[in-house]
């Protein structure tokens, strides 16, 4: 009997140690599965190059607090003045020249916009990455700031694009919702477990589920040492990294989206639109109204006959029925 005494804190001791080991090289093994590529999806990439670009202003940029110069482009208001400033936050992958044709549009319209190159993307810090899951945030912010050293009290919309839609809904659910008195999501990538989205995004992106599991347990558990590493990529044309992103790191995967688009519509406070094209290939857009109506009814929700997900921002009929939208609805409304 003493000897079973003796031995059993060793023996609990040596499952445990076990247990331990094979935990982490389960993590091990889910962390070092390779990314795969995907194809190029031609229906995002030839709708974006078929965009006009002579009138597109140069890149401007800006500090942020982490000291990080971050680009974005200016758009001055054109016509009448609606009085109205417009933030127009770009699909994944991209960048400000992704949504140059609405950008200009609104500007048209006399609504002053500025389309920034998020961080991770474009001209703005390391190519597909951030520093930490909420920097963006902080980097919206910092963008608002330096909009009201010039204008400190007009109106504020913010559009998202895609995953850009994402990110503008969790912004418009977070502590800096009031920086914006009105968020419109356009083809918005609500999460892979929204009715309204396809698997595998329609063949534009691919999240390597593994290697993302096995960070957030890390994640959970409180450990940052691999947040870096690429968990997701998407269809770009081949050799085209100079230009957009093939893959994103955990961290901004994590951030440029939904922490889940039900809790971030039921914490906003100012008025929701969802605008996407019915003949959307990414997403399901039929069911974007059901998606968001089960939480916030009075999201209002508008499908472009005709459009595609990359037509919301670039077709000469998205574009219309966007900006046209922007500019005439009632702030506040």
């Amino acid at each position: 009997m003493s000897k079973w005494i003796v031995r059993f804190p060793f023996k609990v001791l040596s499952w445990a140690l076990g247990l331990v080991g094979f935990a982490a090289l389960t993590l091990t093994a889910m962390i070092a599965t390779p990314l795969g590529r995907l194809p190029e999806l031609t229906s995002i990439s030839q709708t974006v190059r078929a965009v006009d670009r002579s009138t597109m202003p140069p890149l401007s940029r800006f500090s942020a607090r982490d000291g990080t110069e971050l680009a974005f482009r200016h758009y001055p208001s054109r016509g009448p003045s609606t009085g109205k400033i417009a933030i127009l936050v770009h699909g994944s992958a991209g960048s400000s020249a992704a949504v140059h044709a609405l950008a200009d549009a609104l500007a048209a319209r006399g609504v002053e916009t500025y389309a920034p190159d998020l961080r991770g993307h474009g001209g703005s810090g390391s190519r597909g990455d951030v520093g930490f899951i909420g920097q963006l945030e902080d980097d919206m912010e910092d963008l608002v700031a330096l909009v009201r050293q010039t204008s400190p009290t007009a109106p504020l919309t913010l559009l998202g694009h895609s995953a850009g839609g994402g990110f503008a809904l969790r912004v418009a659910g977070s502590p800096i919702q009031d920086l914006f008195a009105r968020t419109i999501l356009l083809a918005p990538y609500l999460g892979y477990d929204a009715p309204s989205t396809r698997a595998d995004s329609g063949g534009w992106a691919r999240a390597d589920i593994p290697r993302f599991l096995g960070l957030a347990v890390l994640d959970r558990l409180g450990i940052d040492c691999c947040g870096s590493l690429e968990t997701l990529t998407f269809a770009v044309p081949a050799n085209s990294e100079r230009n957009v992103n093939r893959t994103y790191s955990y961290r901004l995967m994590r951030n440029f989206a939904t922490r889940d688009y039900r809790r971030d519509l039921a914490a906003t406070r100012h008025p929701v639109a969802l605008i996407a094209g019915a003949a959307d290939e990414l997403m399901f857009a039929d069911k974007y109204a059901d998606a968001v109506h089960a939480v916030a009814p009075s999201v209002e929700v508008k499908l472009i006959d005709g459009v595609d997900h990359m037509g919301i921002v670039c077709s000469p009929q998205g574009v219309t029925a966007v900006a046209d939208y922007v500019a005439n609805v009632r702030t506040g409304s």
